[in-house]
């Protein structure tokens, strides 16, 4: 772990100058990345018990504490990760925190386990999904920064699902296997991050300080890359 973290002192070259890796930095890409395993492990353990537990009255009450994890794993991802655009990561702070309250109260007020009560009321998904949809954001800004197939397939297939259970349009067959695949690819997903070069999830360090100085009221001029 200490050579994660050891700064290298390697400079890049930014849009807007130059920058270096710092270890609150690496840090903080570490914790994105714990988040996302977390999150990852307890939806695939969820979603194993939810498709081939024989014994539901058993697991549904495991499956709400595991749910929990995922929002837990989920929340922490959703505070260190890295998108430029500052609007677009409070609103996906937002959705995560407006998705767990719903999550929350149908938990509290349903005579039925969570996963078994937003499965039976498809309307919960109205504001549960906000969870999801903010899920979603991760895979979309990763399909966009790197280009990958997991999170491209990902950004679909969880809106599908959703929607598709929310309007009954999907038998329940088909819900299980996008249901079941869904776990895959974020399992996927989730263990090659691990194996993923640290800067990168950083990003461009100059264009946040350059977007921190412009909200400040600085109007300074950007540095032109050399």
């Amino acid at each position: 772990m200490h050579h994660l973290l050891a700064e290298t002192g390697e400079v890049y070259q930014g849009q807007f100058g130059q920058f270096t890796v710092t270890t609150p930095d690496r840090k903080g890409v570490l914790l994105y990345r714990a988040g996302l395993a977390i999150a990852a492990a307890s939806f695939g353990l969820g979603t194993l018990l939810a498709l081939w537990s024989e014994h539901l009255t058993t697991t549904l009450p495991i499956m709400t504490l595991l749910y929990g994890l995922f929002c837990l794993g989920l929340g922490v991802s959703l505070y260190y990760i890295h998108i430029y655009l500052v609007a677009l990561h409070r609103a996906l702070q937002v959705f995560w925190g407006i998705g767990c309250l719903a999550s929350l109260i149908v938990a509290i007020t349903s005579p039925q386990p969570l996963a078994l009560a937003v499965y039976t009321h498809p309307l919960t998904l109205l504001g549960v999904g906000f969870t999801f949809a903010a899920l979603t954001g991760i895979f979309f800004k990763e399909a966009f920064c790197f280009n990958r197939l997991e999170t491209k397939a990902l950004t679909l297939i969880v809106p599908i699902l959703l929607l598709g259970h929310l309007f009954g349009w999907l038998p329940l067959s088909l819900e299980r296997g996008l249901l079941g695949l869904w776990a895959i690819l974020f399992l996927v997903f989730a263990l090659r991050k691990v194996w993923q070069a640290i800067p990168p999830d950083l990003g461009d360090k100059s264009v946040f300080d350059y977007l921190k100085r412009r909200s400040q009221g600085q109007q300074e001029a950007p540095l032109s890359p050399s």
